[in-house]
């Protein structure tokens, strides 16, 4: 392995990720390795041995410097799980793709996921919320978050941005989940391409009838001249179709889980309902459900003590960056007060989140609503009892029971 620059472990490096125990806290273990400096050796279930960086300064520096790649194709390029086994298999637009090819897509897409943009999204999102909290009053006084609520609001939001048929929900939010969560790469594979059928097929629907979403514009304005190529927009709208709403429904799935176990911020919030934009910012530091953005050394770098060498694998630990007391004071403390707009929750630099200015509207929206018009909203079970995602994929919740 040696052509790859991929450096072996030792056995004094322990294993990463690891499960939360608590749904908004790090592992235990992460919190461990953060003791022991910026950066140290971890373990993959691989074996192979790569820097985790828990340090708030080193992990900006890092996600900006131009020696550290997100190119997938790689051989060097760390693999966190079984499921992306053959992640080399496919180009993954933005995602995994250094400049000039990743300024070159993103530059296509900026337009509609700007702040003005986001903005005008804002009274479809209301609603949408505004729906779904009327659909849940009507059948009683209790139900499933996730399913009934978390999940529906950012899928109806980015099909519409997309122009993807929200009737075509149940496929691709199981296409999702089987990707994510999928115990092999055989099977992760067959979930991505099923997506990937379903959205060629789309494309040929919508060259017959156009509509008004970011597909069509993609469709007429860069597949149209050769921008784009089939597969490439194809990849690209199955990114932001998967992203836009796995992401953000484990963000407001796990945020009204935390806020009813933080019942003096919840109680500051209902106050105060000016806050909740400060609030989300918060949320996004202590949760950071992307916990572990994954990158590789294409040059020796020295950094926060350490030689991080050409090949090496690098892992983000964004749970434990964003609770680095070096950046936060009392970091392990939710503040909905905390001016927390530096955090790397939706990473740093190029690669930062391109839907950002999205997220931060659904959350501010889909969590104002619900504290206000359910305000006995509670957990139906105990706390330990909710179903808590695996470290190896994005963090969240399985299910959240709630009554009111």
């Amino acid at each position: 392995m040696t052509d790859t620059g991929i450096q072996p472990t030792t056995s004094s490096a322990p294993s990463f990720p690891s499960d939360r125990t608590c749904p908004y806290q790090p592992p235990t273990g992460h919190q461990d390795l953060a003791a022991r400096g910026p950066l140290t050796r971890v373990t993959l279930y691989d074996g192979r041995g790569v820097w985790l960086v828990t340090g708030h300064a080193e992990a900006r520096a890092l996600l900006t410097d131009p020696r550290v790649s997100s190119d997938r194709q790689n051989p060097a390029f760390p693999v966190l799980a079984p499921r992306a086994e053959n992640q080399a298999s496919v180009v993954i637009p933005l995602l995994g793709v250094d400049d000039p090819e990743h300024a070159r897509q993103r530059r296509m897409l900026i337009p509609r996921f700007s702040l003005k943009r986001a903005a005008a999204m804002r009274p479809r999102i209301q609603n949408i919320v505004d729906g779904l909290i009327d659909t849940m009053l009507a059948k009683g006084n209790s139900a499933e978050l996730v399913s009934a609520y978390a999940l529906p609001v950012p899928s109806m939001v980015i099909c519409t941005l997309l122009g993807v048929p929200y009737d075509d929900h149940d496929f691709f939010e199981a296409c999702s989940r089987r990707m994510l969560a999928a115990p092999t790469a055989a099977e992760a594979t067959a979930a991505r391409d099923d997506l990937r059928d379903y959205l060629h097929r789309l494309v040929d629907r919508k060259k017959a009838e156009p509509g008004d979403g970011l597909l069509d514009e993609l469709i007429a304005d860069r597949l149209a001249d050769g921008q784009l190529d089939r597969d490439e927009l194809v990849m690209m709208v199955l990114l932001l179709l998967v992203a836009g709403h796995e992401t953000t429904s484990n963000m407001i799935a796990l945020g009204v889980y935390t806020l009813l176990e933080h019942p003096d911020e919840l109680a500051a919030l209902r106050a105060e309902p000016g806050l909740m934009p400060t609030a989300v910012e918060e949320l996004l530091r202590f949760l950071s459900i992307a916990d572990g953005l994954i990158r590789v050394a294409t040059e020796d770098i020295e950094i926060g003590g350490r030689t991080v060498r050409t090949g090496d694998g690098i892992m983000i630990g964004t749970s434990v960056v964003n609770r680095d007391t070096a950046a936060y004071a009392d970091p392990d403390a939710l503040d909905v007060r905390r001016s927390a707009r530096h955090h790397v929750a939706f990473g740093y630099g190029v690669h930062q989140c391109l839907g950002q200015n999205l997220a931060r509207a659904e959350m501010e929206i889909a969590l104002s609503a619900l504290f206000t018009r359910i305000p006995g909203l509670r957990l139906a079970v105990a706390p330990d009892e909710v179903p808590v995602k695996p470290g190896d994929t994005l963090q969240g919740l399985f299910a959240l029971p709630v009554a009111w």
